[in-house]
């Protein structure tokens, strides 16, 4: 491009430049609305919410263990099998315990017949007693063959006592051996749907110490959330609220419930020194680590329960869940940009945009805001115009186009 038509050409884009920041300006001069952004008042309907991540599990979930030792003979149920209560699960190897079942009744019979052994000689001393009374009385017996009967009599009577608490003893023993035998065979405690089976057929299991875990039973019928409450949203946060939540896999279907609980401390009580019994300043490890602790994100833990007829809510779903706070329909908003920052005393106000294309402040009551849009309970009526923003200044000059040529 020759010199001279780039020079032309740089002269008219100046003047073209020129006439429409004059344009502008005049166009803002006689237009006090030009340099701003208005939004009218409208009906609409607001929705105050908590917003909180969860997680679902069943409202039961029991992990069935075994109360005694020994190889599993047999697995019954497999995952997702829906079981009642009393159902067989599994079967432990039984032969330890069927024996030592026939040992303690062996026992129990002995003493059963020791006393009927000792009741017979009870008749015998009795009778040999009421003899030696009979005979004593008439002086036809000596004293001492008297006393040796009546002692005999007695001895056999506290014998038979004796034997009588053994046979109580024994009794508990048959009982405590049916029990255990009892125990080879893992029933269902509850009705429900098998989550998890941790233990194969074949295992030895130990019960010695602690009871192994052999299936995971939940009820999936019916769903708890679990929900983290930030401590910044506790406060407002009640029993008795409404809830709703969505699952990650499908954000077409709500589900809506009322908070049942809300936890009156957070899960981290549990490090607390004053409930594990450590103390608080014994190192400077503990220091940090309880630096770091106080740190952290705090929540409180609210609770709630709904029906799962359909099994779409899976144990341990991740659910988004809003806490609603207040719901206004039908009332006056407008966007949230259109208010004041709040005065001493809480006021607000807004710019309307009056016939004449003026503006004047006017003070509002506000409702319920969802960080987007308020609610406008008096002060503004439906089909009024507020400013919402202003066009910066930088932002209209940034957005003329270059000259041509680079220049």
């Amino acid at each position: 491009m020759k010199p001279s038509v780039r020079i032309f050409v740089v002269v008219v884009a100046v003047i073209v430049a020129a006439a429409g920041l004059y344009w502008l300006r005049a166009r803002s001069a006689t237009d006090p609305t030009a340099d701003v952004l208005t939004a009218a008042a409208e009906l609409g309907d607001v929705e105050q919410a908590v917003l909180a991540t969860g997680s679902l599990r069943p409202v039961r979930l029991v992990a069935v263990g075994a109360q005694v030792s020994g190889r599993i003979t047999a697995m019954k149920v497999a995952v997702g099998d829906v079981v009642k209560a009393g159902d067989l699960i599994a079967t432990i190897d039984s032969v330890t315990k069927e024996n030592a079942l026939k040992t303690a009744q062996a026992a129990l019979a002995d003493v059963r017949a020791q006393k009927r052994q000792k009741e017979a000689s009870l008749v015998y001393a009795q009778a040999a007693f009421e003899r030696e009374a009979a005979t004593f009385a008439k002086q036809a017996s000596s004293r001492d063959a008297y006393e040796s009967a009546k002692a005999t009599a007695a001895t056999t009577r506290a014998q038979i006592d004796a034997l009588d608490a053994q046979i109580t003893e024994a009794e508990v023993e048959v009982d405590t051996a049916r029990v255990d035998l009892g125990y080879t065979r893992i029933v269902a405690p509850i009705d429900g749907t098998v989550l998890l089976v941790v233990a194969q057929e074949g295992q030895t299991v130990n019960a010695v110490q602690s009871a192994p875990t052999i299936v995971v039973l939940g009820r999936i019928d019916r769903m708890t959330v679990r929900t983290e409450i930030s401590e910044a949203d506790a406060p407002r946060v009640k029993v008795g609220q409404k809830v709703v939540f969505q699952i990650l896999g499908d954000h077409e279907r709500s589900w809506e419930a009322t908070l049942e609980a809300l936890d009156p401390a957070p899960d981290t009580l549990r490090s607390d020194s004053a409930v594990t019994g450590t103390s608080s300043s014994t190192s400077s490890s503990s220091s940090s680590s309880s630096s770091s602790s106080s740190s952290s994100a705090i929540y409180y833990y609210g609770r709630f329960d709904v029906p799962n007829p359909d099994g779409v809510l899976k144990t341990y779903m991740t659910a988004q869940v809003r806490v609603i706070l207040g719901r206004a329909e039908q009332v006056v908003v407008i966007p949230k940009a259109a208010l004041s920052p709040a005065g001493a005393k809480g006021e607000r106000t807004v710019e309307v945009i009056g016939a004449d294309g003026k503006t004047t402040v006017r003070p509002v009551e506000i409702g319920l805001d969802d960080k987007v849009r308020v609610e406008i309970r008096s002060g503004l009526a439906v089909g009024e115009r507020v400013v919402a923003g202003r066009r910066s200044t930088e932002a209209k000059t940034s957005s003329m186009p270059p000259p041509p040529g680079g220049l």
